[in-house]
């Protein structure tokens, strides 16, 4: 024990003391931090086209006119190119409905766990949407250019406000294409 003017303290209370008081005060440091954290903003769009990953996302819709009509709607990931890339398709709820691979010489389609295999991503589109949509044009369109291509006519007037839309009027049956991108590019 320690006597000073009267008062008896304890060594071992005064250490303790001032450990409570520096781990009150790391805590109020922490806790700013994370308030600091949670407020920062990142300067970069969260969804978009990314020049470095070369990803897209946005939502997307497709309407064939065949017997049966045939359409679907929902939010999309496109990475890659039109020779390599992988589309992923995502219910309005954020689940993934599907998944679109394709490399040179082979397309894969995996859906709720069935994969199957495909000769070409022409063959693949064709086959599960019933419209062959252009994978080369599709990409252009994206990036805000208007290629000629036989059977689509495409705009892109809105390419600036992230709007692209795209019908096919031959071979029948026709098919519509939209799409609303996350970020405007």
């Amino acid at each position: 024990m320690l006597h000073v003017m009267g008062y008896r303290f304890s060594l071992l209370a005064a250490v303790r003391t001032e450990m409570l008081q520096h781990l009150y005060r790391f805590f109020c440091t922490l806790c700013a931090v994370c308030l600091l954290a949670a407020c920062a903003t990142s300067s970069k769009p969260v969804a978009l086209i990314d020049s470095q990953a070369n990803i897209i996302s946005g939502r997307i819709s497709l309407l064939v006119q065949s017997e049966v009509v045939q359409s679907f709607a929902g939010s999309f990931e496109l990475q890659g190119d039109s020779t390599t890339g992988t589309l992923s398709l995502l219910s309005p709820l954020g689940s993934t409905v599907a998944v679109l691979r394709w490399a040179p010489g082979l397309a894969q389609l995996d859906n709720a766990g069935n994969t199957k295999n495909y000769p070409s991503v022409a063959s693949m589109m064709q086959q599960t949407t019933g419209a062959a949509v252009p994978m080369d044009a599709l990409f252009a369109w994206l990036r805000g250019d208007n290629p000629t291509v036989a059977g689509w006519q495409a705009d892109v007037s809105r390419h600036a406000q992230g709007r692209i839309s795209a019908q096919r009027i031959d071979p029948l049956p026709a098919a519509q294409l939209r799409i609303v991108l996350d970020t405007a590019p």
